[in-house]
């Protein structure tokens, strides 16, 4: 039986930090940092049966196109992931009142909506990217027992091209659910290796006031390359999603908005209309 210190339950039988019960969430989920983009995509559903929200975690289920989705808010950064990814779990995976894992599992699909600056001059504001594989700078994940999902040539090969400094820990990577690849890719979509930083400033070489470890690391990853995959963009979540995902049985893809491009110092004049657009492509693609 898993402990209640390890479970942590609310009164109400919910798990702790999203507030939610099995039956709130249906099997293809969404996911977005910003608590405030959820309605962005529920406002198309034809209907709306669940809607919760505690801290920065904010669901709602309903049904669009016929197809039950539901769409939840995980904030910013690897350690709000580790939080989503295995509550998500223990809901679909866990009896809640015996605390005894299930026998038969349950694997989830969840896509991730995002947005984030892009890495190669080639790859424009207002384009689609399609992680292919997450590369997590984090280190989170190395928690956890990741060595039969991760890769440890692209590993090795990103250590050695950047001279990667070990005492921040080894870099990991992890690909995307083929599954999910072939049903949400197109023409329009860009491909390669999603960064997953720690921090958003330090973490991805922004320097206001403060000094960094590697002050060149960006322009490292600018020309890294490991059998045609090149570093598309660098954001805060897809490579623990891809990590945990891998390791609990659940399907994940991650799908960014380009609205900057740091090559070359660009930004989108409408950054709103490339997330529409994205979450218009990807809700057409769930209901097929």
């Amino acid at each position: 039986m898993i402990q209640s210190s390890e479970l942590i339950l609310n009164p109400d039988g919910s798990v702790y930090h999203l507030n939610l019960k099995p039956e709130h969430i249906a099997r293809d989920i969404i996911f977005v940092g910003d608590q405030n983009r959820v309605e962005k995509i529920t406002k198309s559903f034809d209907s709306i049966e669940f809607s919760q929200q505690k801290r920065e975690f904010k669901t709602q289920t309903g049904l669009y196109k016929g197809k039950r989705i539901t769409v939840m808010s995980t904030g910013i950064g690897p350690d709000n992931i580790d939080i989503v990814m295995n509550e998500l779990d223990a809901l679909v995976n866990i009896d809640l009142e015996t605390r005894q894992p299930k026998t038969e599992l349950t694997s989830l699909n969840i896509i991730r909506i995002g947005t984030s600056g892009s890495l190669q001059e080639d790859i424009p504001v207002d384009s689609f990217v399609m992680s292919k594989f997450g590369l997590g700078l984090d280190n989170m994940l190395r928690s956890y027992l990741l060595d039969e999902v991760s890769n440890p040539e692209l590993e090795a090969a990103f250590v050695n091209h950047t001279n990667w400094d070990l005492r921040k820990g080894t870099p990991y990577v992890i690909s995307c659910s083929e599954k999910l690849e072939k049903i949400i890719e197109s023409d329009q979509m860009h491909k390669g290796i999603t960064a997953t930083a720690g921090g958003f400033y330090g973490p991805q070489g922004r320097v206001l006031r403060l000094n960094i470890q590697d002050e060149a690391l960006n322009s490292k990853m600018d020309t890294f390359e490991f059998e045609s995959n090149k570093i598309t963009n660098l954001e805060m979540e897809t490579a623990a999603i891809y990590g945990l995902g891998k390791l609990l049985g659940h399907e994940c893809l991650s799908l960014n908005a380009i609205i900057a491009n740091r090559a070359s110092g660009t930004f989108s004049e409408d950054p709103y209309k490339a997330v529409d657009e994205l979450i218009a492509y990807t809700l057409d693609k769930l209901s097929k």
